[in-house]
C-alpha cells in the first residue's frame, strides 16, 4: 500500500510538472514543442500504474456500495417506524435524498452549460450533459416515491400541490434537456441546451420555497421540527451516501462521454483518411 501511495505521489507531481512546462510553452511561444503525450501515454501503460488504476476503480465502486448499505440498514433496522404512516413513511428517507442530488446535478449541468457559453470548452459541455443525466435519474426516482408517500398521506397519488407541480416542470424540463442532446449534437443544439438548463435552474429556487409561499399540501418536517433524533440521523446518513453515489457516477459518466468523443473524433479521421485515399 506505500509503495501505491508513493507512486501517486510521484504521478501528482509528474502532471504538475508537465502542466507547468505546458504553461510556460504557451507563454513563450519561442521555446520548441515538446512531446509530452509520449511520456504521459507512456507512463500511464506501465505495469506500474495499471494495477493500482484498477484497485482505485475497485475502491471506487465499493465506497458508494457500502453507503448505500449502511443507509438501507439504518433506514429499515434502526431507525422507528412512524406510528402513523407506518413502513410507507421510509419512503421519506429516499425521496428527500432524490431531490437534494436531482437539484444538485441539475446545478452542476448548469454551470457546466454556463462555462461552455462564455469558454467554449468541451469539457464543459460533457460535464453539462453528463450531469443532465444524473439529474434525470433521480428526478425520475422523485417522481415515483413521491406519488407512492401521498397515497397512503393523502389518499391520491397526485395533487395538484404547488411543490409538486414545480418539481414536475422541473422533471420535463430536465427531460426536454436530455432527449434534444440525444437528438444532436450540433453547436446549435449545445448552445440551446445550455439556455434551457439555466432556465431549468431559475425553477429550483422556486421548487424550494413554493411549499413556504403557497399553501399546499406537501409536509415542511425538516423545518418544522415534526422528525426524531433518529429520523435526522438516518437522513442525513442517507443523503451523504447518495452524494457520495451522485459524484462517483458523474465521474465515471464524464469518462464515459469523453471516450465517446473520442470514438467519433477517431471514426471521423477514419473517415477523411478513406475519402483521400
Amino acid at each position: 500500500m506505500i509503495f501505491y501511495e508513493r507512486i501517486n505521489q510521484f504521478y501528482s507531481w509528474y502532471l504538475f510538472i508537465v502542466s507547468f512546462a505546458i504553461r510556460i510553452r504557451d507563454f513563450h511561444p519561442g521555446i520548441p514543442a515538446i512531446s509530452f503525450n509520449k511520456i504521459h501515454v507512456f507512463f500511464y501503460d506501465c505495469d506500474i500504474y495499471r494495477p493500482m488504476q484498477r484497485k482505485l476503480s475497485i475502491l471506487e465502486s465499493l465506497i458508494p456500495l457500502a453507503a448505500i448499505l449502511v443507509s438501507l440498514w439504518m433506514v429499515f433496522f434502526n431507525t422507528p417506524t412512524e406510528s402513523e404512516m407506518g413502513i410507507v413513511q421510509k419512503i421519506f428517507y429516499f425521496h428527500v435524498p432524490s431531490a437534494y442530488v436531482m437539484y444538485l446535478a441539475w446545478i452542476a449541468c448548469t454551470v457546466g452549460s454556463v462555462m461552455y457559453i462564455v469558454r467554449g470548452s468541451d469539457k464543459y459541455d460533457m460535464l453539462a450533459r453528463s450531469s443532465a443525466e444524473i439529474a434525470l435519474m433521480f428526478g425520475v426516482v422523485v417522481m415515483i416515491t413521491g406519488p407512492l408517500w401521498g397515497k397512503k398521506a393523502w389518499g391520491a397519488y397526485w395533487v395538484w400541490d404547488p411543490r409538486l407541480t414545480s418539481a414536475l416542470v422541473l422533471t420535463l424540463i430536465i427531460l426536454s434537456y436530455v432527449i434534444l442532446r440525444a437528438m444532436s449534437s450540433s453547436e446549435v443544439t449545445k448552445r440551446f441546451s445550455a439556455a434551457l438548463s439555466i432556465v431549468g435552474a431559475a425553477l429550483i429556487p422556486l421548487v424550494h420555497i413554493s411549499v413556504y409561499k403557497w399553501r399546499g399540501q406537501h409536509p415542511t418536517v425538516l423545518r418544522g421540527g415534526g422528525l426524531a433524533t433518529e429520523m435526522k440521523v438516518t437522513l442525513m446518513v442517507c443523503m451523504t451516501a447518495f452524494t457520495i453515489v451522485f459524484i462517483v457516477t458523474l465521474r465515471r459518466r464524464y469518462q464515459l462521454e469523453k471516450l465517446r468523443r473520442r470514438e467519433k473524433e477517431l471514426v471521423r479521421l477514419h473517415q477523411i483518411n478513406q475519402f483521400n485515399n
